[in-house]
């Protein structure tokens, strides 16, 4: 897999803000998976902060055009919303805890 591309996966993934909690999708820990085929197409496997979340929508859109709109090499783009293993704030990187003032 070329790491440099999924390097720049991330990257724009990090642009991506939960309109919820004003932190981006990497650092709320949403993001699960980032496989990349030969075809240079994405399949991100993430989930959501709660099952009823009402921006998943907008989520989900905004993963697909931050890649397809800022990546060249990148045709295709498949979001896979899991429930399992369910997310929980120990998944939040140190920033993001930091940043909502969850102490642990």
């Amino acid at each position: 897999m070329n790491s440099a591309l999924k390097e720049k996966i991330y990257e724009e993934l990090e642009l991506v803000i939960d309109p919820e909690l004003g932190i981006d999708i990497v650092n709320l820990g949403l993001i699960y998976e980032v496989n990349i085929n030969e075809e240079n197409n994405v399949h991100i496997v993430m989930t959501m902060t709660s099952m009823g979340c009402p921006m998943a929508g907008q989520i989900v859109g905004g993963v697909k055009s931050a890649i397809l709109d800022n990546i060249a090499e990148i045709s295709k783009v498949d979001v896979d919303i899991v429930w399992s293993p369910p997310w929980t704030k120990d998944r939040m990187s140190r920033y993001a805890q930091l940043a909502l003032g969850i102490h642990r």
